[in-house]
């Protein structure tokens, strides 16, 4: 006689899938869900008080989350050098303002319209790239570090120098409108100006990924690791880390040109040592050599940076007494304290405290069930 039960029956052969196991399935398209939450975030009327100043569709928030994707864009690019490779450059900016100042120039001096102004900055980033990654490279650890700085420095000083009056100097000069496509100019194409910085963020990410998984990219984990290593197996160290430098100066000049777009012009604030210095405290605080870590830092800097002058203006601060409100009223120090917070209880940056988390979690079950 056979006992009826209410079990459903196993495939044969497959294990059975358990919730937690659905849910981390589940978790995979993750990506996906916020890429389609972001493209879809300039129909959107949502207001996100304390996070953005008008409704997330507005002109003003778009802005503001465009310059986020952007800067989270090119922190990952900078991420190639310093967490994938374990190069510290600090002459990053110096092509993303090629990026910018090149087609500038060229849509200003030459009359040309923005796509080929566009094509031609963006092939003298990678030349300027390679012609200066092949010198630094000579170095290694410090001094590589060093002669970036120089670079960058001596791109800022030329910069600001305006020879011929062709950079506009410590003013900078204005994108002409008559150059650019009528969709990309007026507050009313903000939301194009936005899709352009998510399509570059897409880019970004996808060009990395697939450089970090190819062959390539596995020697770039190897030079990270060490170098001598690598040269002992019978290959050439320098080559691999043109090609890392090339790709990432590729990446930020692709960057400044999505700049000049955002914000109608160039300016030399994009080609100082203090830029390049920023990329580095967004790659620490979103996680060195992680896959999301540099974006995550790029949009947490960004965000912080504009948000936080609000609230140093705020009344709020301004009714505290003077030994609060002094260090309070200035932007730098609450960004500064900051990321000083995290990375002293986040070591390893932002993405990896649900990786914490759950090893917290896994330590404290045995220590239940015992109890």
């Amino acid at each position: 006689m056979t006992t009826a039960t209410s079990e459903k029956p196993q495939v044969s052969g497959l294990p059975p899938v358990s919730g937690a196991g659905r849910l981390r399935g589940l978790a995979r398209w993750w990506p996906a869900a916020l890429l389609l939450v972001l493209l879809t975030a300039p129909y959107s009327s949502l207001p996100l008080p304390g996070l953005l100043d008008g409704p997330l569709g507005s002109p003003g928030s778009l802005q503001l989350i465009a310059l986020c994707l952007l800067f989270g864009a090119l922190a990952t690019g900078y991420d190639l050098l310093l967490g994938r490779t374990g190069l510290l450059s600090f002459g990053h900016a110096l092509y993303f303002a090629a990026g910018t100042y090149a087609t500038n120039t060229i849509m200003l001096e030459a009359g040309l319209p923005f796509a080929v102004s566009a094509l031609l900055g963006v092939l003298f980033g990678v030349v300027l790239a390679a012609l200066l990654g092949s010198v630094s490279l000579r170095m290694s650890g410090i001094g590589f570090s060093m002669v970036t700085l120089a670079f960058a420095q001596a791109g800022s000083i030329l910069v600001e120098r305006d020879p011929g009056g062709i950079t506009g100097g410590e003013e900078g000069r204005a994108a002409p409108a008559d150059r650019l496509p009528a969709a990309l100019v007026g507050i009313e194409h903000t939301a194009n100006l936005y899709w352009i910085a998510l399509a570059y963020l897409v880019l970004t990410l996808a060009a990395v990924h697939w450089a970090v998984r190819s062959p390539t990219g596995r020697v770039w984990e190897g030079i990270r690791e060490n170098e001598r290593r690598v040269e002992v197996l019978g290959l050439r160290p320098y080559g691999f880390k043109l090609v890392a430098f090339v790709l990432a100066g590729t990446l930020a000049a692709v960057g400044g040109i999505v700049y000049l777009l955002l914000t109608g012009g160039a300016t030399p604030q994009a080609t100082t040592s203090d830029f390049t210095l920023s990329l580095l405290v967004m790659v620490v605080l979103g996680g060195s050599g992680t896959r999301w870590g540099p974006l995550v830092g790029g949009v947490l800097y960004t965000w912080a940076d504009h948000r936080l002058g609000d609230l140093a203006g705020s009344d709020a601060v301004a009714s505290l007494p003077a030994v609060l409100r002094v260090p309070l009223s200035q932007p730098l120090f609450l960004l500064g304290t900051l990321f000083v917070l995290v990375v002293y209880l986040l070591p390893g940056g932002v993405v990896r405290l649900p990786g914490r988390l759950r090893a917290a979690r896994d330590r404290s079950r045995p220590a239940a069930a015992h109890s």
